[in-house]
């Protein structure tokens, strides 16, 4: 079969909620992918920040391909060899207390939202807790995820969704202060928002809501999906502002392509929330998955990813800037470590940037704002930078 087969029997029997540009990714090695056709790409977009180690990781593959030939599933009734590592070196990189893993980051909020009412129903038995959420952030298209994505054209076709949501302005302390009620069981919010637009949180905005909560009791729920695991230069976003959350949310590139995510815990929020019965995932924290999590970890400590992604990031910054400076068509930059975002003039389609970098060999996406996305491999270099400058001033200058 060639190309237009593979997207013509995709287009037949797939639900259509993707718009998908017109490729046929067949396999990838480093920070190339390759169509069926063997044209190369430079990936800036690591499957919407997934794919950290970049592809054709040796290590990375030889592992999950022991982990097959041992064990793949037993379900949650019994314990197995890579929940207990993988648990283990979550906990230690993050400093909290437990952890649940789930199928997907959309699963991790769920979990995250459910220990958060829990929590306060042990407080006070009461059932009408109130969660702060932000305007413009997003969190998944479940239910639950969806009512506290501040992003009403997410929301408006699935109503009523969960109660009991406030809605509060990113980066502005007194509009959260002004939301909290006695009725307030959690806030929750993106480090950096990602698909909202790449708006890093503000150092004092995160520790004045850090102090909110501590004030109130109130639980601070950071989703790290996407700006977790080095994406920032470190492995968790919030570790750079010297804040810890009560629940923290990631998924994506904990497992570097194989589907997981996971919710973390501190040691009061752990100690009383979730007990047996309340929460439960019959693949969640399988040996396959659970396998990926661990060697990713690994992989990070032994490539010191996070010190690459420090390193390389002011680079990435400067040719972004000088590209912002010389075009027209750009009219800011934003974002943190290899976590970034080209805000486009209005006069500009970001989906037109998207399709033209295609077709010159490169993958970058969008997000809201009309906003240029870029959340490559953690693994790629100064070269791969100054390819990726090459392409784009084709396009905007």
């Amino acid at each position: 079969m060639d190309t237009q087969d593979y997207i013509r029997i995709t287009e037949k029997n797939v639900l259509h909620t993707y718009n998908r540009l017109p490729v046929v990714f067949k396999r990838g090695e480093g920070v190339h992918l390759y169509d069926t056709d063997g044209k190369e790409y430079l990936d800036f977009a690591a499957g919407i920040a997934v794919f950290g180690l970049g592809y054709g990781n040796k290590e990375y593959n030889e592992a999950l391909k022991d982990q097959v030939d041992q064990l793949i599933h037993t379900s949650n009734l019994f314990y197995n060899v890579p929940l207990a590592e993988a648990s283990e070196k979550l906990i230690k990189a993050s400093g909290m207390d437990k952890v649940f893993f789930t199928n997907s980051g959309t699963e991790a909020i769920e979990g995250s939202i459910k220990a958060a009412r829990k929590y306060a129903w042990l407080r006070d038995h009461s059932t009408d807790h109130e969660i702060i959420a932000m305007r413009n952030s997003f969190h998944g298209r479940s239910l639950g995820a969806l009512s506290v994505t501040g992003n009403a054209g997410y929301q408006d076709p699935f109503k009523p969704l969960i109660g009991g949501i406030r809605f509060a302005d990113f980066n502005d302390l007194e509009s959260v202060r002004s939301q909290v009620t006695d009725k307030t069981c959690a806030i929750i919010m993106e480090t950096v928002q990602g698909e909202g637009g790449i708006y890093p949180a503000e150092p004092e905005f995160l520790k004045g809501v850090r102090e909110l909560c501590d004030e109130r009791d109130i639980l601070l729920i950071l989703d790290e999906i996407q700006c977790g695991m080095g994406r920032t230069g470190y492995l968790f976003a919030w570790q750079k502002y010297g804040v810890t959350p009560d629940i923290m949310a990631c998924a994506k590139a904990l497992g570097c392509g194989v589907p997981v995510g996971a919710f973390v815990l501190n040691k009061k929020t752990a100690e009383h929330s979730l007990v047996p019965g309340d929460h439960g995932s019959t693949y969640g924290g399988n040996p396959l998955a659970c396998r990926a999590v661990s060697t990713v970890f690994d992989l990070f400590e032994k490539n010191h990813i996070t010190e690459h992604v420090r390193r390389t990031a002011p680079y990435l910054e400067k040719k972004l800037d000088e590209l912002t400076e010389k075009s027209e068509k750009i009219t800011a930059r934003r974002g943190a470590g290899f976590m970034q975002g080209l805000v486009l003039a209005d006069s500009v389609k970001v989906g037109e940037i998207v399709a033209e970098a295609m077709k010159k060999g490169l993958v970058v996406i969008s997000a809201s704002g009309n906003v240029l996305r870029l959340v490559p491999p953690l693994i790629i270099t100064e070269s791969d930078i100054d390819q990726m400058y090459s392409i784009l001033a084709e396009i905007l200058l």
